[in-house]
């Protein structure tokens, strides 16, 4: 009897797998253990015959073997199916997000394909792909990658043929790797390897092994072939497991490739020398000759469910029947939905083939029914009932399962974060524990397992859910911005609190959600517990993060941050709080401190003294109602804004809002602060009295024009009119907004006024005024610099100068009427300075230039814009010839010397040390003096030669700080000269400051000096080496205490050096101090030398029981009876013996002690060795004797075998097998 045999679509993969040979086969022996030691051949199966190539048997070539022909749409749909025995993630017990739809997921947002995961009944994965040809096709590459398990092989190739396999620009490696959905890694064209290594599914590297060959055969020198031979005799070429196509090659030479079943090619590729190839040839068309005339086929119809055990674990059963019979077996693909399977082969052995393709027992689980279908032959049918039948029953008697309801709200809490809690409790109680999906909304449990631990953990998950519903939820309101501190980094902070309430769960809402609500949950007690916790961390956080911003005036900022960090850094470090500058090219000038109220305080009192320290900054303070505060502020600041614009940039500190306090702190340089104050008061008193304002509009580009250089138009309104006219900031959104404050009267009379100026500016007029050429260069260079400077100025005006090259004096100016007369008038003055411009030549030696310059060229551009001239200095000599020159102290002598000097010997200036002045003559002259007055001076300071290091400093600290503080150079004589001069060079009024900074670390230093040579003191004690290390104390702590307390240094002498007295401690300090240090030391040696020391017979079994973890116990007693113990090293002569040191009375005491506790400990240890006698296994002798390690019968080595033993050099016999596969992550399952 028998019946149709059943295999899932899944399986096609292991089908077509199943029809190729292996390249590398992995081979898992049974663990049932025999009593007779297993044949050599059991123990080490030989491996199947070399095969070059991975050719298979031939497709179907039934109606499933036509190519399905591709939909041509823009969106296509693929089913990819991944066994249970290639699915990389099979735990499915382990609860938490599952890595599987992660994979997934990631996918998705990599390709833009669509995945959807289902689970068969056979625990196979389905993935479906939705998407884009070549989104679809990266998205199978990356499945197979990381959801399927990989395998590898290696196909040699000539070293001359990899770079066709990688195509240009590697384009055809990455479309074959596409293709295929395999890893495919060539080695480096210096690596001398010609092995390519692919990497994937089984099926995956049988198609990219044959696409490489096949690449390889044409760019083959040797002879190639190719041979049609239709698809269904693949099979009978290749031969069982391939080895009839392994012996041709073998025997020819000839490298015959054979397209696996899955690609859809009927020829054959031969490659080989020309008579060899032509043997393999002729050997091939024979065969195909031979099974066209004698084969047959018959069809029968089989449940597609069937098809893969009719196929087999790794297509085995295909090949078996191949081996058996001589009959092909073709299985139409999984995603066709035919049933028949096609038996080719002679006449007589179809019979006996189809009885094999029958004889498969098929078991069914049935779902949601507690049955099971058996199928197959009677005899098989009945062996696998039996077989189920005990398992059956091997399950009850040791299996138990129970399930409980438990509300399915507390499902995710049982399972705990990434299933921490639910995995625990499997691992623990070695049960199963399946809770139902949130999408279920069941509050079914079932446990399996051990009946005990099913019992244990139904306990645990009943106690866990009672709990639960006894918990508390509470909201704790927490700022937003606090909750990235609270968690910490990496989740440091949050994991602490964790760690402290276990048992509280707490939820911070979505950064996205701009909640303020935290979560609490748990037992009442604990959640009560952490939010006082939680809150007192709020509350310190709250008190830390109290901000007040400082303004300091930028010019400043340098000085408050210091060289190199320096001052800045020990403000934070002292005031610890956080202070944060603008950036350097910003325009703000605020520093802002964070921290604690009082800390901030302390340190902006800090940075403000530094600025009043350095500059003549004044401080007023000014009261003013605090009703008025806001009014005078004005909309975005720009009413006080414009008070401190005006009145030179001072600051303005109002009191914090809803505070009371009507002190207003004006902030700046003394003349600058009077001026605010008294504009801040007439303003106050206007807004008591009645303040009215009004706002008109003019464009931007009028702007400047209206207020008039330096302000000088604006003023004059203001002064006739008293009205207060403020104009929009560059960071305002409306520019052409002019709001005017006052009085009434006031407003309206300066309105008039500006409007009329306004209207002016809207009448457009073209003008025009001659300009001698020679001038028209100066305003055209710099791409028209003085042009735009004058449209800016003087309302937008257009001003257009004649092309170069027509010789025009003729000046074109457009705009309105008032602009244009005021740029005619501002032309005509840079024409008169341009024709009364005279150049004067200022002579200072080059060396000198750089320091003229200032930093980044600051002082020279400040002495232009002074004294409007432009400054020339020459080019620099790189190999100055020296000559006779002026001591470097003359170049500091009056300008007038300089000059006789000049007119007395007209040759000494050299070209490179003449800087040329244009400009007024009055003004060049003032500019030069302001030249020479920057020529820096030198003037030597004695110092003793032995202070100069210290003033240098460490890695010249000291010296770059003077430097930077007295804005001079300081040159230190190199120390073989051994000269007490130090030259100091700078401008010349920071000389005398610089000098007197010196002599005052002098000073500072001479007493340091004074100081060191007291503290210098140094006195010897004699004490009996013996008692040094109880001086010293454990880790030094007895001496450390000594050294601190009386300010000294102690030495102990070097137990290495001979040469040294081994009794003599040296102390170093004040006189006083080191005889108070010494009549401590002596205290402690004459309470030593009181000391006895006794040993005392201690049984070694319970040393460690005295001795306690990490030594609490023993250090307890010592500190208890003030006495020390010491008990014997491993491989003591008397292991047993103890010894005791203190006072007399102290040692008495203490070994009373642990003789008692000896004793006690002892009648234990007695008791637990009477006990081990008892527990030890009855075996335990028996397992002492020798092992024979692992024996096999029949080895090729014993005298008795008949077969000899293999050639380890041989390739035929150890054939290569790539890279190693991992035996955890074998890809196509264990074997069956």
């Amino acid at each position: 009897m028998s019946s149709v045999a059943v295999l899932t679509q899944e399986s096609f993969a292991e089908h077509r797998s199943g029809l190729v040979p292996q390249q590398i086969k992995v081979a898992t022996l049974n663990s049932e253990e025999e009593n007779d030691p297993p044949t050599y051949k059991d123990a080490f199966p030989p491996l199947p015959e070399k095969a070059a190539c991975l050719e298979s048997a031939q497709e179907p070539a039934g109606a499933w073997s036509n190519k399905i022909r591709p939909i041509k749409a823009s969106v296509i749909t693929q089913v990819f199916h991944v066994p249970l025995e290639e699915r990389k993630y099979k735990d499915m017990n382990q609860f938490g997000e599952g890595e599987q739809a992660k994979i997934c997921l990631e996918i998705m947002q990599r390709t833009g394909a669509h995945l959807e995961l289902s689970l068969a009944k056979d625990q196979g994965l389905s993935i479906m792909v939705s998407g884009k040809l070549d989104a679809v096709m990266k998205a199978r590459k990356d499945i197979v990658a990381r959801l399927q398990t990989q395998a590898s092989a290696t196909v040699p190739i000539p070293k001359e043929h990899h770079r066709f396999v990688i195509g240009k620009n590697g384009e055809k490696l990455q479309d074959l790797e596409l293709k295929t959905a395999t890893k495919i890694q060539i080695p480096r064209p210096d690596d001398p390897s010609n092995q390519i290594k692919i990497t994937g599914t089984k099926e995956g590297i049988e198609k990219a092994r044959h696409e490489v060959l096949l690449i390889s055969a044409e760019q083959d020198k040797r002879a190639v072939e190719r041979l049609e031979v239709e698809k269904a005799f693949h099979p009978f070429i290749a031969g069982p497991y391939n080895r009839l196509v392994g012996e041709i090659m073998q025997e020819t030479g000839t490298r015959i490739n054979i397209p696996p079943p899955s690609v859809n090619r009927t020829e054959i590729v031969f490659t080989g020398e020309k008579e060899q190839l032509a043997q393999a040839v002729a050997r091939i068309k024979k065969i195909y000759e031979e099974k066209k005339k004698k084969t047959t086929t018959i069809a029968v119809e089989v449940k597609k469910s069937q098809h893969k055990y009719v196929i087999g674990p790794k297509g085995n059963s295909l090949q078996e029947i191949l081996e058996r019979t001589g009959v092909s077996v073709e299985i139409p693909p999984s995603d066709s939905i035919s049933e028949t399977v096609i038996l080719r082969g002679e006449p007589e052995k179809l019979g006996q083939a189809l009885t094999e393709v029958y004889a498969k027992v098929h078991i069914e689980f049935t779902e949601g029914e507690d049955k099971i279908t058996l199928e197959g032959p009677t005899e098989d049918v009945n062996v696998a009932q039996e077989q189920i039948e005990g398992m059956v029953k091997d399950l009850i008697n040791r299996m138990d399962y129970v399930e409980i309801n438990i509300d399915h709200k507390f499902h995710r809490h049982l399972i705990g974060k990434s299933g921490a809690n639910i995995n625990r409790i499997k691992d623990q109680y070695k049960v199963s524990v399946r809770i139902p999906p949130d999408s279920e909304k069941s509050n079914l449990i079932r446990i399996e397992g051990d009946p005990q631990g099913v019992q244990q953990a139904k306990r645990e998950l009943l106690e866990l859910a009672s709990r639960m519903e006894n918990e508390r939820t509470k909201d704790l309101i927490i700022e937003q911005r606090f909750h990235r501190t609270i968690i910490g980094q990496k989740g440091e902070r949050i994991r602490e609190i964790r760690d402290k309430f276990p048992e509280v769960i707490i939820n911070f809402p979505d950064p996205a959600q701009k909640s303020d609500i935290v979560q609490l949950r748990g037992p009442k007690n604990e959640v009560e517990k952490c939010t006082k916790y939680m809150q007192k961390m709020v509350a310190d956080l709250v008190e830390n993060s109290y901000s007040i911003s400082v303004p300091i005036f930028k010019q400043f900022h340098k000085n408050i941050i210091g060289k190199g960090g320096a001052n800045i850094k020990k403000i934070r470090e002292e005031s610890n709080t956080k202070i944060d500058l603008p950036a350097e090219n910003s325009n703000s000038e605020t520093i802002v401190i964070t921290g604690k109220r009082a800390n901030c305080e302390a340190a902006r009192s800090r940075i403000l003294s530094i600025q009043k320290d350095l500059a003549n900054i004044a401080e007023v303070e000014v009261s003013i109602p605090a009703k008025l505060h806001n009014s005078l502020i004005g909309t975005k600041g720009r009413l006080i804004r414009s008070i401190m614009e005006e009145c030179g940039g001072v600051h303005i500190h109002f009191p914090v809002e809803g505070s009371g306090s009507d002190t207003v702190v004006i902030r700046g340089p003394s003349s600058d602060v009077e001026k605010a104050k008294k504009q801040l008061l007439h303003l106050a008193e206007e807004k008591q009295t009645k303040s009215f304002t009004v706002d008109i509009r003019a464009k931007p580009e009028y702007h400047k024009f209206l207020i008039g250089k330096g302000g000088g138009k604006i003023r004059k309104v203001r002064d006739s009119t008293g009205a207060r006219i403020i104009f929009p900031a560059a960071e305002d959104k409306d520019q052409d907004l002019i709001t005017i404050i006052g009085k009434e009267d006031a407003v309206r009379e300066a309105q008039k006024e500006l409007e009329a100026l306004i209207q002016n500016l809207e009448n457009v007029v073209e003008d025009y005024m001659l300009v001698d050429p020679k001038h028209h260069r100066h305003f055209v260079i710099r791409r028209g610099q003085v042009l735009r400077e004058i449209a800016e100025e003087y309302g937008g005006v257009m001003v257009s100068f004649p092309r170069s090259g027509t010789q025009s004096d003729k000046v074109t100016l457009k705009g309105a009427k008032d602009c244009v007369e005021a740029a005619k008038k501002r032309i005509q003055e840079i024409i008169e300075d341009l024709e009364a411009q005279v150049t004067v030549e200022c002579a200072i030696p080059q060396k000198f230039h750089r320091s003229v310059m200032g930093p980044k060229g600051s002082r020279i551009q400040q002495i232009t814009r002074d004294y409007n001239v432009q400054i020339k200095f020459p080019d620099r000599e790189e190999n100055p010839v020296h000559s006779v020159e002026p001591s470097i102290q003359e170049n500091g002598d009056e300008a007038g010397e300089g000059r006789e000097a000049k007119e007395t010997d007209p040759g000494s200036p050299r070209r490179c040390d003449i800087i040329i002045i244009s400009g007024r003559k009055e003004k060049c002259e003032a500019a030069k003096e302001a030249l020479e007055a920057l020529v820096p001076v030198t003037i030597e300071v004695e110092v003793p030669f032995d202070l100069h290091r210290y003033i240098i400093g460490q890695k010249g600290s000291g010296i770059r700080k003077m430097m930077d503080e007295f804005e001079v150079n300081i040159h230190v004589p190199a120390p073989e000269l051994q000269s007490d001069t130090i030259a100091i060079t700078g401008l010349a009024a920071n000389l005398d400051r610089a000098k007197a900074g010196l002599l005052d670390r002098v000073k500072e230093l001479q007493a340091e000096q004074e100081d060191r040579a007291l503290r210098s003191f140094k006195l010897s004690v004699t004490v009996d080496p013996k008692y040094h290390p109880k001086i010293i104390g454990r880790k030094g702590a007895v001496i450390t205490q000594i050294r601190l307390e009386h300010e000294v240094n102690i030495q102990f002498p070097d137990k290495d050096d001979g040469n040294q007295p081994q009794d003599q401690i040296t102390i170093t300090g004040y006189e006083k101090n080191t005889e108070a240090a010494r009549d401590a030391i002596l205290k402690i040696v004459g309470e030593l030398e009181q000391m006895v020391s006794e040993d005392v017979p201690l049984d070694h079994r319970v040393h460690a029981r005295i001795i306690g973890a990490r030594g609490k116990a023993i250090r307890k007693i010592m500190d208890e009876f003030k006495v020390d113990i010491r008990f014997p090293q491993s491989g003591a002569p008397d292991p047993n013996c103890v010894t005791v040191t203190g006072l007399p009375e102290n040692v008495e005491e203490a070994i009373d002690h642990i003789l008692n506790l000896e004793e006690e400990y002892l009648a234990d240890v007695v008791d637990s060795e009477a006990l081990q006698v008892y527990m030890k296994p009855p075996a335990h002798e028996e397992s002492k004797a020798p092992s024979k390690g692992f024996v096999v019968r029949d080895a090729p080595w014993t005298s008795n075998s008949s077969e000899k033993a293999p050639d380890m050099s041989s390739s035929e016999e150890f054939p290569s097998f790539g890279a190693q596969v991992a035996p955890k992550t074998l890809p196509w399952g264990p074997k069956r």
